[in-house]
């Protein structure tokens, strides 16, 4: 087995076997009473709201893919809804497995599909993170009105960990550093011979990403796209909440805690694979800062992470079965 292989191989492994640690370090720190009280909340629980949680879910999905046209048709592209569709849910799906991997996917998927040349489709989707980076910026806003000490406790103590841990580990500080230097020595150098084979690639592929980022300025229906934004992350501040209902001891939770909850919880869908263990863990630590205790906070995380879980392996699988078949004729 060569190094690449190793490095891909503890690329997904590394993230499954921290997820499983912490549903471990979870269920051995629980007392035998909040282990019950935990399998009590979820079997108690009201599933109207769930279900409701995973219509909200499904809905954000088909609006991302909605919102895809609309970078896609300055390039000269209308792939259709149902492979826009597909192709998000794929990526949702591979992320499960490999995180960040979805993103290549999806580009992948109408590279293969409608012939988009790959550089320009992951440009488009850069496009769309950026948009999506400026709505959670403005969540967290909202949130620091709502409730400013205990998001800016959560945010503090998360941007602490990292710098603690590159502290911590000096080693893999210099060797970041070193692979940064190391590479940009190195495409300078490549970049200095105009007709180099690698040259040429390289600026090919900068070209299409550029236009595919850029894109987000030459659409002609931009206040559609802005619609499409604004609904998805509130589909994805909807479908956290509404779990709330769900279980009785967090009916009446403030919107404050709400929010931050549904923020300290989106940091851990890179850190694990797709928030595996994370997830429940860092919404039960969140919501004891609220009063809430430890076994409705386990629960509560436990069933929004299971619910959209579901959903994304649901229609991520199909996606895949169905995608080829559908473009068959194509």
């Amino acid at each position: 087995m060569n190094k690449k292989t190793i490095i891909k191989t503890l690329k997904i492994i590394i993230p499954i076997a921290f997820g499983v640690f912490l549903i471990w370090l979870t269920y051995n720190k629980a007392t035998p009473k909040e282990r019950t009280d935990v399998i009590k909340y979820i079997k108690n629980a009201d599933y109207f709201w769930v279900c409701i949680s995973i219509l909200l879910g499904f809905l954000s999905h088909l609006s991302r893919a909605f919102r895809w046209k609309y970078t896609l048709e300055p390039l000269g592209y209308t792939p259709s809804l149902a492979n826009r569709f597909m192709a998000v849910m794929i990526a949702y799906f591979a992320n499960l497995g490999i995180p960040r991997s979805g993103e290549i996917l999806r580009a992948t998927t109408l590279t293969t599909y409608n012939n988009i040349p790959f550089e320009k489709g992951f440009g488009t989707i850069i496009a769309e993170r950026i948009a999506d980076l400026i709505m959670s910026i403005i969540i967290v806003l909202v949130a620091l009105i709502f409730q400013y000490e205990m998001v800016s406790d959560v945010i503090i103590s998360f941007s602490q960990a990292t710098i603690d841990k590159l502290g911590s580990n000096p080693i893999l500080l210099i060797g970041s550093i070193l692979i940064i230097t190391i590479l940009g020595s190195l495409t300078y150098k490549y970049l200095k011979k105009p007709n180099n084979k690698f040259t040429l690639k390289l600026k090919s592929f900068i070209t299409g990403l550029k236009d595919g980022v850029f894109s987000i300025l030459h659409m002609k229906n931009k206040w559609t796209f802005i619609f499409h934004t604004v609904f998805i992350w509130t589909m994805y501040v909807l479908m956290f909440y509404v779990i709330f209902f769900a279980v009785d001891e967090t009916k009446n939770i403030s919107i404050g805690a709400g929010l931050s909850s549904f923020i300290s919880g989106s940091f851990t869908i890179a850190a694990t694979n797709g928030g595996l263990g994370s997830f429940p863990y860092v919404i039960r630590e969140t919501l004891l800062l609220f009063g809430i205790s430890k076994a409705s906070g386990l629960a509560v995380g436990w069933i929004i992470w299971s619910s959209q879980t579901l959903l994304t392996i649901v229609a991520g699988a199909l996606s895949f079965f169905l995608i080829p078949i559908l473009n068959q004729k194509k």
